[in-house]
């Protein structure tokens, strides 16, 4: 897992030293409004790579050729089953890598185990935010960063609890973006940064008084 803005020699970097066999990737997200091109670079990063076998892209458009490694993930979902076998795994079986900054030294791929892990976040999760199976659970944090793997999906899934993701900016297209979400999904647990808070406070309180968050 890596963060969706790096650069193509940042993920060239990240992939060789994984070894990787695949690359999920999108065409674009989109942040403000605005596109930001991912397969591009992503393909860029990929260059000389020989050790990635398939990149499988999911497609908002079809502007993007998916190239000779390319499978698109739409096509790959509709030809899987909707049962699926748990398999059953060793508790110091690989389950993610993330990467270090990289901003002191050539980032460092820090593998986290299945067993270890899966308790340690199943937990925290359920008693630190008091998480029940009926909670809808909002992490801010990006997915890429070990926050966001942590508490966006591992530690809210093993609860057998709803995790709800977003796109883009939070105060885009205006400062009651936040709210309305908690509002229009029923959010029961919100996890943010105080950076975010702290942008809320400036914005004033009139804003979020505008909306019931009696989910919440």
């Amino acid at each position: 897992m890596i963060f969706a803005g790096f650069s193509s020699g940042a993920i060239h970097d990240r992939v060789l030293d994984a070894d990787c066999k695949a690359v999920f990737t999108a065409d674009y997200g989109k942040r403000r409004g605005k596109k930001l091109e991912l397969q591009p670079i992503v393909e860029e990063g990929l260059k000389g790579v020989d050790c990635v076998q398939h990149v499988v892209v999911f497609r908002n458009e079809k502007n993007y050729p998916l190239g000779s490694r390319g499978v698109e993930w739409q096509a790959l979902v509709d030809k899987q089953s909707t049962k699926h076998e748990a398999v059953s795994l060793d508790a110091e079986h690989p389950l993610y890598f993330l990467y270090t900054s990289g901003t002191t030294g050539k980032p460092k791929g820090i593998v986290h185990s299945t067993g270890g892990y899966m308790v340690s976040v199943t937990q925290t999760a359920k008693w630190v935010f008091d998480l029940k199976e009926d909670d809808i659970s909002w992490c801010t944090a990006d997915i890429g960063w070990v926050t966001g793997h942590s508490y966006v999906v591992y530690g809210i899934l093993s609860n057998g609890a709803t995790a709800l993701l977003y796109e883009g900016a939070p105060n885009y297209p205006d400062w009651g973006r936040f709210w309305s979400i908690i509002d229009k999904h029923k959010v029961s647990i919100l996890y943010t940064a105080p950076t975010a808070i702290r942008a809320f406070m400036r914005a004033g309180e009139s804003i979020p008084r505008k909306y019931k968050l009696d989910s919440l």
